[in-house]
């Protein structure tokens, strides 16, 4: 089972809906207009996910569905909007991310969206340094826009994460995995050392980036005044230039055949921070 908060044009959920290994998923979405309207206009760019029968949409604010729901998931996403937004920063907390750490599976993740983009170096580091303080496994996974730092996702899980490249490209390369690597390769990832290269820094790595960063909590809602001034700020490319100095090959992270690995290694130490879509 999994979580989306928040339903947008509903293309997070909809490239959740199309892994075989998802037998149920639920939409958490505050605005009870968005579902109705994407399931009529953006169908074809989100496989119908709200007409699909494995999907639930709730209508409700996605930190009081978590607090008030007995389900537990195998992966949570929230994909909110961008951080300078009224509200978001609730998002963001480090409560938060306590509560939907709470409600995992065993071996289940959660995964953040960060808008490096029309931010500030102060906003990314709180958002990247609470997370973080919730999970110290926790990776980034960087995304530029025609080469240049855009956004990133953050991923956490409760025990340390480790990913065999070969495996996972065997599993691509499956017939019932068709769709999820037809949707991969529509935004240029064309293999799993593609998908693994975007690989950008882990929590152990990142302490002297995260150092002093301020911990964004229900109590105060930093984030939001510290994003607040990054509307318009195009300094995407920095802001990630300053997390990528940091980065090394993980070997622990990663296993294969030799040839992946290097191939691996290979793009991600390639500037700018290995193959990116």
């Amino acid at each position: 089972m999994v979580l989306v908060i928040g339903c947008g044009a509903g293309v997070t959920a909809g490239a959740v809906s199309i892994d075989p290994r998802v037998e149920h998923l639920v939409i958490a979405e505050i605005e009870p207009l968005v579902p109705q309207v994407i399931s009529e206009h953006f169908g074809k760019y989100n496989v119908d996910v709200v007409r699909n029968p494995k999907t639930t949409v709730v209508i409700d604010d996605a930190r009081h569905y978590l607090l008030t729901t007995h389900r537990k998931f195998d992966a949570i996403t929230s994909d909110p909007l961008d951080s300078w937004v009224k509200g978001t920063a609730m998002l963001y907390t480090k409560e938060f991310f306590e509560l939907a750490k709470s409600k995992l599976n065993p071996g289940g993740a959660v995964t953040v969206w960060v808008n490096i983009n029309e931010s500030t170096p102060e906003a990314v580091k709180s958002q990247i340094a609470s997370f973080f303080e919730v999970f110290p496994h926790g990776i980034i996974w960087g995304n530029t826009f025609q080469g240049r730092g855009y956004d990133a996702v953050l991923l956490g899980t409760v025990e340390p994460p480790h990913f065999n490249v070969d495996e996972w490209q065997a599993k691509l390369d499956q017939a019932e995995y068709a769709a999820i690597k037809k949707s991969l390769q529509e935004v240029g990832i064309y293999s799993a050392v593609e998908l693994f290269a975007n690989y950008a820094g882990r929590a152990s790595e990142l302490t002297p980036y995260t150092t002093g960063a301020q911990i964004n909590s229900d109590r105060d809602l930093r984030l939001q005044y510290l994003a607040g001034v990054g509307l318009n700020r195009v300094e995407g490319d920095k802001i990630y230039a300053d997390i990528l100095q940091y980065n090394k090959f993980p070997a622990e992270l990663f296993s294969g055949s030799e040839a992946t690995i290097t191939h691996l290694r290979t793009a991600v130490d390639s500037a700018p921070g290995g193959k990116r879509w």
